[in-house]
């Protein structure tokens, strides 16, 4: 399901490229103005820098490697090699080794670019120590944006977790069960089957994004009442034999007192978010919370997007909690969604009673019709009794016929 148009505007889209491609015309701007004031001794400062930039990261994985070696080499790496494993967990990998080296041999090739000689490498060595034990203070550590980034980009948060295994322990399980359950249930419950639309058919997952999730849904809306259970699904997992999974069916009214039925439920992970950020060992407070439920949102639909087996038996449904002073603000999300639903499905079949103007009414007599005639009224064809299906020819084509002239026609001129 693709996200609705109001809610474009909270779902995060993923980080891009923007921040390199800003540090590359600074650096570019950079070098080019100092090109401009000394150009003899550019390549030199340059080859300085680079050479600054990277000894530091690489002195402070030094003292990184000594903490992970004395103490963590048996539990954290389980006597795995040093070079494959060990060495780039602490920082020490190729593309940093192979920058510091073409900085180095730039630097003694463009000569040394201070005008005392030898005072170049004390720069190089003090500032990279200097810069090592910043780093290791904190001073030089990562900015929330940088975690932030690296967490979605290695999928390390909490709500990627969360969605996975409400994806994989919950949903795989039961979605391509739901529509046999709902048939099941409609032929139990024919006094209410009249209001069961294409989108009713689908389970509706609610996702607040406070996170309080309301055990009943009619403390919520008095307008969501709650009908019955739809037949439970036993499955075995995980050594529990016929491990029992169930829904509940919601009579849904609007204003007019209109009611439609469906299937609804809040996804449970978030009462995890929630209960996280009321214990202050957790370190999630409030507006980690907010930002975990967003990207919950975005990952769960990711992944039931691309499964196969869910498609079109769900609807995310993303809760806005600052528009949730209208006291049936939940019904008509609801309804809302329904209502779309119903409007994208759409018939491949023209309507019974549609009418139809002949192709061949204005043609000459002599034009063959395309249908038959009864009567003297022409009948409309049957409409389809299936959806359309590509069909392929195994033969060969055969060229196209020469044009053959008609001897009656010079014929009658003479």
């Amino acid at each position: 399901m693709h996200c609705p148009q109001d809610h474009e505007a909270l779902v995060p889209r993923p980080r891009g490229s923007l921040p390199k491609v800003c540090a590359g015309v600074l650096a570019a701007i950079a070098i080019g103005g100092v090109t401009c004031v000394s150009p003899e001794k550019v390549f030199g400062w340059v080859a300085m820098i680079i050479l600054m930039l990277t000894l530091g990261p690489l002195l402070h994985a030094i003292c990184l490697l000594a903490e992970e070696m004395l103490y963590h080499a048996n539990t954290r790496y389980r006597g795995r090699g040093l070079l494959s494993h060990v060495l780039p967990a602490c920082g020490l990998g190729g593309k940093t080794l192979l920058a510091a080296g073409l900085a180095g041999l730039l630097l003694h090739l463009a000569g040394n670019p201070l005008p005392h000689q030898g005072q170049s490498w004390k720069l190089l060595f003090l500032a990279s120590a200097l810069y090592a034990l910043f780093k290791s203070l904190g001073v030089l550590g990562p900015s929330e944006v940088e975690v932030s980034d690296i967490c979605e980009g290695r999928k390390m948060n909490v709500a990627h977790g969360l969605a996975w295994s409400f994806y994989l322990g919950y949903l795989q399980l039961v979605l391509p069960r739901l529509e046999e359950s709902i048939a099941a249930f409609r032929a139990s419950h024919q006094s209410g089957s009249s209001s069961w639309g294409r989108g009713s058919r689908k389970l509706l997952i609610l996702i607040p994004l406070n996170a309080n999730i309301s055990h009943k849904l009619e403390e919520e809306d008095n307008n969501i009442q709650f009908y019955d259970n739809l037949p439970n699904t036993e499955i075995n997992r995980a050594g529990v034999r016929g491990r029992v999974y169930k829904h509940s069916v919601y009579r849904v009214q609007d204003e007019h007192g209109k009611g439609r039925q469906c299937v609804v439920e809040y996804a449970t992970p978030l009462l995890t978010m929630y209960k996280m950020s009321q214990e202050s060992s957790a370190g999630f407070g409030e507006p980690e919370r907010r930002q975990q439920v967003l990207l919950f949102y975005k990952t769960l639909q990711d992944v039931l997007e691309g499964s196969l087996e869910c498609r079109n038996h769900y609807t995310l449904i993303l809760l806005n909690d600052e528009l949730g002073d209208d006291p049936h603000y939940l019904s008509k999300a609801i309804l809302r969604h329904l209502q779309q639903q119903e409007k994208e499905e759409f018939c491949l079949t023209p309507p019974p009673h549609q009418e139809m103007v002949h192709p061949f009414a204005s043609a000459p007599p002599s034009a063959p019709p395309s249908a038959p005639s009864m009567n003297g009224c022409w009948h409309h064809p049957e409409p389809m009794s299936r959806e359309p299906t590509l069909m392929f020819s195994l033969e060969k084509p055969q060229p196209l016929k020469e044009p053959v002239e008609s001897t009656d026609h010079y014929q009658g001129a003479k």
